[in-house]
């Protein structure tokens, strides 16, 4: 998944004009407020340094500078939520460190806290805005009176240095931290979604077989009392029941392929895609080029094309699964939303460096959007939890190509 840490378009302030707009005005009051706030976080800095410093030859100047280093972070969140309302400047918060329990004891937290990047670039950033709060306290409020005519170019030159101290003094760490916080946040959908799977299995299970079968086990009791007085009777619903059963597993073996399918395990990609293309309503032709596939490339019809040796070659299983989840889904919105208009589809899977790529495309209909209810939103969350890239190209009226993208691991590693 990747990262853009270019400054994004609503976080530019409109452009400058000679009457004062509300964007200046906010600008203004950040300058003006710049003084007060400055001296104060100067003051703790030059306090918190040589306090600490000099009591560093004691046993209490070092846990000192570590809680000192901590209050800098929350003078740090006080300064990003002033720029944040004021000059709309949005950076991210940097990621907590952890306490003493999840550090593995008070001295790695210590160690930890003393060398905290985000602590000490807030220290530099309390020290250096002093003499700059000075000089737009002083501009800013001169201005109001004596440079009335160019005072919002002032203002947007001086707002303009705010921005570029805020994100490169207050920011995250580094890319690191940037991916943590990505990481976290990919956490919860993994979570939501396998919690969300397991209420459709218990679902499934407790609305299809598990009533089927409980029918059977009522239907094979009865037909038990009436085993002497009634063979006949007896033997029909043993034949009802037989039937029953039937359903029971089909239910059950469908479930199952939901969940991960047998001959994806024994037989890979290539055969599970086609399985999968096969009951699609429009004819599908699946392509599996993976390396050490004797089959790969061969394009085969869904219908009834062989699915050859897959077992050399392939990702790692949870890949594999997620691979076999996102063409499923996909080809389930072909046999929905295509329209009657389609005439086929086409599945292609290959691998492109440290990359498995996946592409589903038909001739349908088009115009689906991963707004549109057809499932692409949840599908796009599932890939980026685990680093993936979901791309849909879809114009009205001149069919959809969807393009996934999934790290690749080998299945020895998986």
């Amino acid at each position: 998944m990747t990262m853009s840490h270019a400054v994004p378009d609503n976080d530019r302030p409109p452009p400058v004009r000679a009457v004062f707009s509300a964007v200046t005005w906010k600008e203004i009051a950040y300058l003006v407020s710049n003084l007060p706030l400055a001296i104060v976080g100067f003051v703790y800095a030059v306090v918190m340094v040589s306090t600490a410093g000099g009591l560093s030859v004691t046993a209490v100047g070092i846990p000192l500078l570590a809680c000192g280093l901590y209050l800098s972070r929350q003078l740090g969140r006080l300064d990003r939520a002033r720029a944040r309302g004021l000059l709309g400047v949005r950076v991210d918060e940097p990621t907590p460190i952890p306490g003493p329990k999840r550090s593995g004891g008070f001295f790695p937290w210590l160690w930890t806290s003393i060398k905290d990047p985000v602590g000490w670039r807030t220290v530099l950033y309390q020290l250096i805005r002093l003499p700059w709060g000075v000089l737009t306290f002083t501009v800013a409020l001169t201005g109001l009176f004596v440079l009335w005519p160019v005072l919002p170019y002032l203002v947007r030159l001086m707002a303009n240095v705010d921005r570029a101290m805020v994100r490169g003094l207050l920011s995250p760490s580094d890319d690191l931290e940037r991916r943590i916080a990505e990481l976290e946040s990919d956490r919860g959908v993994v979570v939501d979604t396998a919690a969300a799977d397991l209420r459709r299995i218990e679902r499934d299970l407790h609305d299809g077989a598990q009533a089927r079968l409980v029918a059977l086990a009522m239907g094979l009791g009865l037909a038990k009392e009436k085993l002497l007085e009634d063979p006949e009777g007896a033997a029909a619903m043993v034949d009802e029941a037989h039937g029953e059963v039937k359903l029971a597993l089909q239910e059950l073996r469908d479930l199952a392929r939901g969940i991960h399918p047998a001959v994806l395990t024994d037989r890979g990609l290539d055969a599970a895609l086609s399985s999968v293309a096969a009951r699609c309503v429009v004819p599908v032709k699946v392509v599996v080029d993976l390396p050490g596939d004797p089959v790969g490339g061969a394009a085969r019809d869904a219908a009834g094309g062989a699915a050859g040796d897959a077992a050399r070659g392939r990702p790692a299983e949870a890949i594999e699964g997620i691979a076999y989840f996102v063409v499923s889904e996909l080809l389930q919105n072909v046999s929905k939303h295509a329209g009657p208009g389609a005439r086929g589809a086409t599945v292609e899977v290959w691998r492109a460096g440290a990359r498995l790529m996946i592409r589903v495309s038909d001739d349908g209909r088009g115009g689906a959007s991963p707004s549109g209810g057809s499932g692409l939103a949840g599908l796009a969350e599932r890939l980026g939890a685990v680093d993936g890239v979901l791309v849909v190209d879809s114009p009205s009226g001149a069919g959809t190509v969807v393009t996934a993208e999934l790290p690749w691991r080998d299945r020895d590693r998986g």
